[in-house]
């Protein structure tokens, strides 16, 4: 009886072994397939910054602010990386802040504002509070890039291009480099 009894202890010993031996396997599995979404998202998120810095350098204000005021309103995808704070290549320091897009004092205490997620009654309540004020508008979810926004981003895994809205720019107040125009009619690279 005592080897019959050792062999099922055994027996179980080696099942929950198995057992364990498949969770880890599918564990690490889990894992780095939940890792790979995560590195995209963190690239798109740098890339993101980038392309918001590089618009900004490009740009020039009737009074050029000594720190430049970022204004994030609304759910955004990828300003994890610019929430962190930065500095331009210039050396100016970018203060970036969350803000609700009803904020009453949004075309006073920002000189740019990066858009997220909104809807068109606020998108219409926003670019009307900043009429008439250089602030600088980056959309981050405009398809159409028709009303309002300076600059509208089209956010890939390969790249992050952008729109610019000739219209808005011309009534906004700030000036845009040349090259920035340019910039935005180039067409994006198939893979």
């Amino acid at each position: 009886m005592k080897l019959a009894v050792w062999t099922t202890e055994s027996m179980m010993s080696c099942k929950r072994l198995v057992l364990a031996g498949i969770l880890c396997l599918f564990s690490a599995q889990l894992f780095a397939e939940s890792q790979l979404p995560a590195s995209m998202a963190e690239q798109r998120a740098r890339s993101v910054t980038q392309v918001v810095l590089g618009i900004l350098s490009y740009a020039r204000w009737p009074v050029e602010p000594d720190q430049l005021r970022l204004c994030l309103l609304g759910p955004t995808q990828y300003t994890d990386d610019l929430v962190k704070g930065t500095t331009q290549a210039t050396g100016r320091p970018v203060v970036v802040r969350r803000l609700l897009a009803s904020y009453p004092a949004i075309a006073s205490q920002c000189d740019a504002v990066y858009i997220g997620e909104m809807t068109a009654e606020e998108r219409s309540q926003l670019f009307a509070s900043l009429s008439g004020h250089p602030v600088l508008s980056i959309s981050e979810a405009d398809e159409h890039c028709a009303v309002g926004s300076l600059f509208c981003l089209r956010v890939s895994d390969q790249q992050v291009s952008f729109e610019v809205n000739l219209d808005s720019v011309a009534r906004s107040g700030v000036r845009i480099h040349p090259s920035v125009l340019q910039l935005s009619r180039r067409k994006a690279v198939a893979p």
